[in-house]
């Protein structure tokens, strides 16, 4: 194992001249060369990351032969002309990594925002893999409200009736300058 890096260990390059005689390759890497990546986020501001040090070589294709989320998300973003990437503030470290693949193969960077995470009490980001409870199909619109609010916007005018008339009325009133960076809670949801 590596050093301690933004994201758990570095990679120290163990097989970065290829693999021993003996073995079979596991993953691809992608050899990370030190330079800075800076770029702003519309939420959380300026962000800089030196993707060799902070990082290392980072894998491009798993073990298993699938493509790894980093190459897949820059090469579906591309394909499908995604302009900007709104995303949990969890997934800002590895934001610097899909820039450093967009830069090699010649693609546009999007621009990014990254909003704050539900969290339950203890701090702990709420999801549906961990068993938490999903949004309720039957009745949705308690916990968009609830959501719209924490990320700080306001929608004018009374209640909306349905999630239909909420959608068409948020989507109307977003401003993203408006969403709050601090960590949002399950028990204010």
């Amino acid at each position: 194992a590596g050093r301690p890096g933004i994201d758990g260990p570095v990679y120290p390059g163990t097989c970065r001249a290829g693999a021993a005689p003996d073995r079979r390759a596991r993953a691809i890497r992608l050899r990370s060369k030190p330079g800075i990546i800076a770029f702003a986020d519309r939420i959380v501001g300026n962000q800089v990351q030196d993707v060799a040090e902070a990082v290392g070589d980072f894998v491009i294709r798993r073990a298993d032969g699938y493509t790894a989320y980093q190459l897949a998300v820059v090469v579906d973003d591309q394909v499908q002309g995604v302009t900007d990437v709104v995303r949990g503030a969890d997934l800002l470290v590895s934001t610097p990594r899909q820039i450093y693949l967009q830069r090699l193969l010649g693609y546009a960077t999007p621009r990014y925002a990254h909003i704050p995470l539900v969290r339950d009490p203890a701090g702990r980001k709420l999801s549906k893999a961990a068993g938490d409870t999903a949004v309720s199909a039957a009745d949705p619109l308690p916990q968009l409200l609830a959501a719209w609010h924490r990320l700080g916007q306001q929608l004018p005018g009374p209640l909306p009736a349905n999630p239909d008339e909420f959608w068409t009325r948020a989507i109307a009133a977003w401003r993203i300058e408006a969403v709050e960076t601090n960590h949002v809670t399950a028990d204010t949801l």
